[in-house]
């Protein structure tokens, strides 16, 4: 049975998002929630651009050192064999490589400088280059796929295939698709191409989780595996992705959908709500009190009827069970009245203090203070518990992101 599995994008898509940013470690600490929820892959960011080599070495070192558990790692590049190349001794064994393919992209964007030939052309070099670096899988990214020709996009799909591409990225780059459309465009071109289609929504009409369920759907109907694009909280350009949280949600709980789906990955939503507060606390972007499934409201209760009916029964008013998404954060340095933090200014007593009453374990104590100072610095911000817990745990890996600043 055809399976469907979660690729994030928030190290990619997300950290894109205006007005907002995420530091390096930041962007380490996305791949370790995304690895406690068991999502199958992070795409982590841009591998040929010069300021993310020294954080996608730390990435790929803490991968194999098991901090990750199974989360596959993988890089973003243009549909460009120059890209791919400079990307590939970084040693990420998987890869998404985009290209635009609408008309309006070639008109408006290349300006006449690529037409459909072309495009093909430099997309089948790229995938090309990618699996002569020995990349174990490509997606290939239709970008502004909802606003494609299907005849071309048909043709983009099967030639990208026929390069060694093991994926095609359907792109609603604009958010402009809806259900229906997606769901049947979806089926259609699975089946044609006899390969994965690769949902990436954005959430300009707010159906950027409806549309992924229903792509992924007509990946299933096609008898292939589904690959469902999603960033923590919904976050990403404009007003966002496919949100991670709702779209598993939305797949185990709704209507006439949870009984028609294999989730391929081993989700531990019990990790939900500590890496969504997290997230709006690292990007400094509140999460809505109405956030399904971890917002503040998402199972409080006021109105008569409703509160009758749940306290006689929460399934009454209740879809799921909160239990389900795990404790709220209560983080060391959101204490109230007297308190010693560590950080970019502490000294070692403050850092011995807060470690200690923690219970972490510090096999490194000099390493792993002097990387609290670094992280601290770089965030510009109290460090949470899960962040001082992986500094304690891999200090010699993060130390990577720091290169020369570190013996």
């Amino acid at each position: 049975m055809p399976r469907i599995h979660f690729l994030d994008v928030t190290n990619r898509d997300g950290v894109q998002t205006a007005r907002t940013g995420l530091s390096k470690f930041g962007k380490t600490m996305v791949n370790f929630y995304l690895g406690k929820l068991g999502v199958a892959q992070s795409e982590i960011g841009f591998p040929f651009l010069f300021h993310e080599v020294p954080y996608v070495r730390a990435q790929v070192a803490l991968a194999e050192a098991g901090a990750f558990g199974d989360l596959r790692l993988s890089g973003w590049t243009r549909a460009v064999a120059g890209d791919v190349e400079k990307a590939a001794p970084l040693g990420l064994r998987h890869y998404n490589l985009s290209i635009s393919t609408s008309d309006q992209m070639l008109r408006n964007k290349f300006k006449g400088r690529f037409d459909r030939a072309a495009v093909i052309a430099e997309m089948v070099g790229a995938v090309r280059a990618a699996k002569q670096a020995g990349v174990a899988t490509v997606g290939v990214n239709a970008e502004d796929g909802s606003r494609t020709d299907f005849a071309f996009l048909t043709e983009f799909a099967l030639a990208a295939k026929e390069a060694g591409a093991d994926r095609v990225r359907y792109c609603d780059t604009i958010g402009g698709d809806t259900p229906g459309r997606i769901g049947e465009r979806f089926a259609k071109l699975a089946s044609t191409v006899g390969m994965p289609v690769e949902t990436h929504c954005h959430n300009d009409l707010g159906m950027a989780v409806a549309n992924s369920v229903a792509g992924a759907l007509g990946d299933l109907e096609a008898g292939q595996d589904a690959w469902i694009n999603t960033c923590v909280n919904g976050i990403g350009e404009r007003s966002g992705n496919a949100d991670l949280v709702s779209t598993i949600l939305a797949l185990r709980n709704g209507f006439g959908v949870e009984d028609r789906v294999e989730i391929g990955d081993p989700l531990d939503l019990t990790w939900a709500r500590r890496f969504a507060f997290w997230a709006a606390y690292a990007f400094g972007q509140p999460l809505p009190i109405n956030q399904p499934g971890v917002g503040r409201n998402a199972f409080a209760h006021e109105s008569g009827i409703h509160a009758d009916g749940a306290l006689k029964d929460h399934r009454n008013y209740e879809l799921y069970d909160e239990e389900v998404l795990g404790p709220f954060p209560t983080d060391w340095h959101a204490q109230t009245g007297r308190v010693v933090l560590t950080g970019e200014y502490g000294g070692m007593a403050g850092f011995r203090h807060v470690i200690d009453g923690l219970g972490i374990e510090v096999a490194e104590p000099e390493l792993t203070f002097k990387l609290v100072q670094l992280c601290n610095a770089a965030t510009g911000r109290p460090l949470t518990d899960d962040e001082l817990r992986l500094i304690a745990a891999y200090p010699h890996q993060l130390a990577l992101l720091y290169p020369g600043l570190l013996a």
